[in-house]
């Protein structure tokens, strides 16, 4: 080998023959990189720096060997003359010489490289990014280390026989699917998931991985993969966006507002949770007396066990319960493996549920709207689902907590709705004692809380003895519709009173829409005004006027029932003072019953009046042998309970009759 072929190579060359390795030739580079040596000197004596043994030790290996090797170094800056350190890798390879066996140094300066990946490393180590690499063999290699400060395990080098231990059980099957997905696609393919892994605490944390492939001669050699801890990130933005769910909320009553609240939290912050509210509507809770919770909505994630429906769940306040309360701080209990679930929090059907879906924690979270303790939020934890921890517990409150406003508006509508309703009960009377007939009367309000609407119903004598029943319907669902109904009810009783029984009820309507006109009054609504009066042989006239309303129907002792539609059909109360209204009238025989009854009872939504009527008319020929408040009870089932429903019914007296 002639050496002189590398005095202007890049590299630093040196060459060394012989049993003690004499130095015979050094190009440029390898002076720049290590300085003057002399030639012809052994290695030892030419090589005599304080590091140098490190040089010496890898010539004997390849010398003894006769392969060989290549290492990376260091040369520290001369005291006298400071500089930074210089790196290099170099290269040891047996060759001939014209003096014998020899070997041939080839080193490359790499202390640029080495700065760039030194940087590199504090800088991601600084932003807690974890490296690694998935060689082909699927071993798994820590690059920039950060696994064991995290889980407190070593890292280990296979993901299916220890890696995997440590991600939550719930992510494992998406963490492979997106590896699998990434590896399928090969060259052009990117490893991304988001998933959590057991911290040393034993709570998880949300690692967020990006993976590319690092391609060798066009084919992937191996993956390379940073790992970011998002924890705080992924639980910021959760918070944002729960809390700008729940301000969607709309319910109208409790129970749907509540019902809304809990399948937000489930399952992104738990794994159940049920709405228990407080059966006495005072804070302080009375010591004595006893109190009960009754459950009003309740979610659960997906792969548990349906939970008990919501009818019959209530449990009596113990102490446990009032400490929770009382402290409005949440607590959590936790439950051992195969272990009883904590009595007396919970209706016993939940209790039961809790134990049958594998409930390891159950969390209480009082219910505070405007200082006042409406009832408690109880979560669960079920399965491999980890114990809240002191951060999911604040988070869940803090989401229960913003639901303030919807609950509040709820609360508004439920006082309301019982303010409308005492209204309304105050104003519809027990119809009176008649002779030669039995009366009954009906209201049903609606199920919605905002539903609380104008319907009713009236029954009187005037002073020579005649019937006057009315029923009718303020348009409206609100405070505002029950107010107006009460003004026309006792404005349209005090007409037919004063008027007498000279005046028919189209005369009586007619006065009414002047009187609403003139006083201000005037409510756009629907109503039938009726007069009955006794003959001698158990018959009686009936004569009725119909504004707008659904016709009174006809239930005859024999035959089929009838609604009375009359000729025509007159406006609704207070439209057009200029239309006159029209008077109609029937004979009722012994036995036969008149239903006077409000759209609530018929119309639906989803289907044609006509089809409504046809429903009522059936049910009431199945129903005209019973008592009238039995007719009246059966006849109800026919409501959605959309719209709130009043109903009266008369029967003439049969010679049967008592």
């Amino acid at each position: 080998m002639d050496p002189a072929v590398f005095d202007g190579a890049v590299a630093a060359v040196a060459l060394l023959a012989g049993p003690e390795g004499r130095l015979l030739y050094t190009n440029a580079a390898f002076t720049r990189m290590f300085g003057a040596r002399q030639v012809g000197l052994p290695a030892r004596e030419a090589f005599a720096d304080p590091d140098g043994w490190r040089f010496l030790s890898v010539l004997d290996e390849v010398r003894a060997t006769g392969r060989a090797r290549q290492v990376t170094g260091a040369r520290e800056p001369d005291p006298d003359a400071p500089a930074q350190s210089r790196y290099f890798v170099y290269s040891c390879s047996p060759v001939t010489t014209q003096e014998g066996d020899g070997i041939l140094v080839v080193a490359m300066d790499t202390t640029t490289e080495t700065f760039a990946l030194q940087r590199y490393r504090a800088l991601v180590s600084a932003v807690s990014v974890m490296i690694w690499v998935v060689h082909a063999d699927g071993a798994m290699e820590e690059i920039v280390p950060g696994w064991e400060r995290l889980t407190g395990a070593p890292w280990h080098p296979r993901a299916d026989t220890g890696w995997y231990a440590h991600v939550h059980p719930r992510d494992r099957d998406r963490l492979g699917a997106c590896w699998r997905d990434a590896a399928t696609r090969g060259a052009g393919g990117v490893f991304q998931c988001t998933f959590r892994v057991r911290a040393a605490d034993g709570s998880y944390r949300h690692l967020s991985t990006r993976g590319v492939p690092v391609l060798r001669e066009g084919r992937v050699a191996e993956w390379i993969a940073a790992t970011v801890d998002i924890e705080d990130t992924w639980r910021a933005q959760l918070r944002e966006r729960l809390l700008a769910r729940v301000a969607t909320v709309t319910g109208q009553s409790l129970g749907e507002a509540f019902g809304e609240v809990v399948k937000i939290v489930v399952p992104e912050l738990t794994d159940a949770c049920l709405i228990l509210l407080l059966s006495h509507e005072e804070w302080p809770l009375p010591e004595h007396a006893p109190v009960t919770a009754r459950r009003v909505a309740s979610a659960t994630r997906p792969g548990l066990p349906a939970p008990p429906a919501l009818l019959g769940q209530s449990v009596t306040v113990t102490r446990k319960v009032r400490e929770v309360l009382e402290s409005r701080v949440p607590r959590t209990f936790g439950i051992p493996v195969g272990g009883p679930v904590p009595a007396e929090l919970l209706p016993a059907v939940t209790e039961r549920w809790l134990a049958a879906s594998g409930a390891t924690s159950v969390t209480l979270i009082p219910l505070v709207v405007d200082d006042i303790v409406l009832g408690y939020a109880a979560t669960s934890t079920n399965g491999d689902t980890p114990t809240l921890g002191p951060t999911e517990t604040e988070l869940l409150r803090e989401v229960l907590h913003h639901a303030q406003q919807p609950i509040r508006k709820a609360l508004d509508l439920q006082s309301a709705r019982r303010t409308a309703l005492a209204l309304q009960r105050a104003q519809l009377t027990r119809p009176p004692t008649v002779g030669g007939a039995s009366l009954a009367a009906s209201y049903q309000p609606a199920s919605s809380a905002n539903e609380i609407g104008g319907d009713w119903y009236d029954a009187f004598l005037l002073p020579d003895g005649t019937l006057v029943l009315d029923v009718g319907d303020v348009v409206g669902h609100d405070l505002a519709a029950a107010t107006a109904m009460t003004q026309m009810r006792n404005m349209l009783r005090a007409l037919a009173y004063s008027r007498g029984p000279g005046a028919t009820p189209a005369d009586v309507l007619a006065r009414f829409d002047e009187a609403a006109e003139g006083l201000g009054a005037a409510s756009f609504a629907t109503a039938v005004h009726t007069q009955l009066r006794r003959l001698p042989d158990l018959r009686w006239h009936v004569s009725w006027s119909n504004a707008g309303h659904p016709p009174p129907l006809l239930i005859p002792a024999h035959g089929g029932p009838l609604f009375l539609d009359g000729t025509q059909e007159d406006l609704p109360l207070c439209v057009d003072l200029s239309v006159p209204r029209s008077t109609h009238t029937r004979v009722l025989g012994a036995g036969d019953t008149l239903l006077l009854y409000t759209d609530g009872l018929v119309e639906t939504p989803t289907a044609p009046f006509a089809d409504g009527q046809r429903r009522l008319a059936r049910a009431a020929a199945r129903h005209r042998r019973a008592a009238l408040p039995e007719l009246l009870h059966g006849l109800q089932s026919l409501s959605d309970h959309r719209d709130d429903t009043a109903m009266i019914a008369f029967r003439a007296d049969s010679p049967e009759s008592p």
